[in-house]
């Protein structure tokens, strides 16, 4: 069933800041972690970290939510400011904030969270997003997204033993921003290249935003008939300056905009066949000097580019505020070509999961910077595998560079057993997520999640597949020994060799490997 976007009984807000301060004071060996996405890396929280949620200066998912290892928490129906300091953390928000306690530890306070605060109903985004490998045409195509080049990407992973799965066009293949219509020029027969596209078992997906280009027929009419995010004084549409130029912003709170913009989309569907769609930008700084027609928040306008994603069981977001529990994708932001935003994977999507967002994708497999790829010379082979090789046991693994265009035999062929290693796990993963959408329990898991007050929670490096899987990815160039954090019992790795645990083990590692252990349970 459609869902309406306007719920504006409940999103109409005036809002002002700063009224009420909460302290919290940390007990002994307490850790907390906020709902800042692209900060995972830096968590648990230290002293001196900041974070105001009301400017939202961040380029991925928020959550208005801080949570304890020792089974605390703080959940905010409003953003707020907040202050880490030796012994304590300051809270500044509009409504009174209390601490709740569910128990003693992660766990305990996430799942406590999840029962009250989040909207885990059994749904789930579509399930090849889980199952198959993502494709996204970005690095290879750029802003020359074009039909033939399309098929031609497609087919080149199918030549090399890789397997269909979900195929999203990006950016360009419009006529502009807010002209939610192929180019001609660029797709001659866009019908004909999805129907070939289906039939190699694909599905596919594109790009799309909520702005629209101000010399645009489509800025005249909402314009004219209303739908645009107005200016302070409301006299005429606000433009915004965003990566790809200055334009103008759906106001998803005004009947005419939210219709419009859903009616664009499943155009979209019913003329081309087109399964889903990659929803970027709704990043609350776009809305911030805007008026709009419900008076509503930023914030809420973020809110409803998520709910409109949910009309769309093919769907991915960057950025959502205070969706947890909804059956929608959300990735990490794009990540530079270097070993230090590898590293950043494994803490930011483990926070996805505490704070309910678990049908989480890492990003493009090797980083989303398409200016890193066009001088071969300055690739990093070695970065590419091992950046597969660590999207092999997170819910969604996505290409967009390809692997067989800039790498070496060798090099490529780790890259394939990366991916075959995936499609033996992908049933594992896809039970994970169907069980996640009912419990909100996450698919990958934080260390400390599942092993509890046994020295795991500022461990980075490693993470849990639900509860019987370790995963322990190479993220250091060049190393012939991984240090591994076992947990008490235990653990068969891959080769069958069984390892005691309570202890820290050197494993040998050379390019193929990918350090992962079973828990074997008595």
């Amino acid at each position: 069933m459609r869902k309406t976007f306007l719920l504006l009984s409940i999103l109409i807000s005036i809002y002002s800041y700063s009224q009420e301060r909460l302290e919290i004071k940390l007990q002994k060996n307490e850790n907390w972690w906020a709902g800042i996405i692209d900060h995972g890396h830096l968590m648990p929280l230290h002293a001196d970290f900041r974070f105001d949620l009301i400017e939202a200066d961040t380029y991925n998912q928020l959550q208005p939510l801080l949570i304890s290892s020792n089974g605390r928490y703080l959940f905010s129906d409003e953003p707020f400011k907040f202050q880490v300091f030796e012994d304590r953390i300051e809270v500044e928000s509009i409504e009174k904030l209390k601490i709740e306690s569910a128990g003693t530890s992660l766990k305990e306070a996430y799942m406590d969270v999840t029962t009250r605060h989040f909207s885990f109903e059994g749904h789930y985004p579509d399930s090849e997003l889980f199952l198959k490998p993502q494709y996204n045409t970005w690095i290879e195509l750029t802003y020359n997204q074009n039909q033939k080049d399309v098929l031609t990407y497609a087919q080149n992973m199918l030549d090399n033993g890789l397997p269909s799965g979900v195929i999203m066009i990006d950016d360009t293949w419009q006529h502009d921003y807010g002209v939610w219509e192929f180019d001609a020029n660029k797709f001659p027969n866009p019908k004909a290249m999805v129907d070939s596209l289906h039939a190699e078992g694909f599905k596919v997906m594109l790009w799309i935003c909520p702005f629209v280009s101000p010399d645009s027929r489509e800025y005249r009419l909402l314009a004219n008939e209303g739908g645009l995010l107005l200016n302070t004084e409301g006299t005429a549409p606000q433009l915004v300056d965003w990566w790809n130029g200055i334009s103008a912003v759906i106001d998803l709170s005004h009947p005419n905009g939210s219709k419009w913009f859903q009616d664009r989309l499943d155009y979209l569907q019913s003329e081309y066949g087109i399964d889903g769609f990659k929803f970027d930008a709704g990043d609350i700084r776009f809305y911030t000097d805007g008026k709009s027609y419900g008076n509503i928040s930023p914030h809420q306008q973020c809110e409803l580019f998520n709910k409109l994603g949910e009309n769309y069981k093919l769907n991915e977001f960057r950025v959502a505020w205070k969706a947890g529990g909804e059956p929608l994708a959300q990735r990490l932001a794009d990540k530079a070509h270097n070993w230090t935003d590898l590293q950043k994977l494994i803490p930011q999507i483990c926070l996805q999961g505490i704070m309910g967002y678990p049908f989480a994708c890492p990003d493009m497999i090797g980083g989303g910077e398409y200016g890193s790829f066009l001088n071969l010379e300055s690739i990093d082979q070695e970065l590419i595998v091992r950046s597969a090789q660590c999207h092999v046991f997170m819910p969604m693994m996505q290409f967009s560079v390809n692997p067989f265009r800039i790498l070496d035999e060798q090099h490529a062929k780790a890259v394939k057993e990366a991916v075959a290693l995936r499609q033996e796990f992908a049933p594992i993963i896809m039970q994970l997520a169907e069980s996640a959408a009912r419990t909100g329990e996450p698919i990958v898991r934080l260390m400390e999640y599942e092993f509890p007050h046994q020295g795991f929670d500022d461990v980075t490096n490693q993470f849990m597949l639900g509860d019987t899987y370790l995963i322990a990815p190479v993220l250091e160039q060049g190393i012939k020994k991984q240090i591994i954090k076992l947990p008490k019992g235990k653990w068969k790795d891959p080769n069958g060799k069984i390892w005691s645990g309570n202890r820290s083990i050197d494993y040998p590692v050379d390019l193929e490997t990918i350090p992962y252990f079973t828990k074997i349970i008595k």
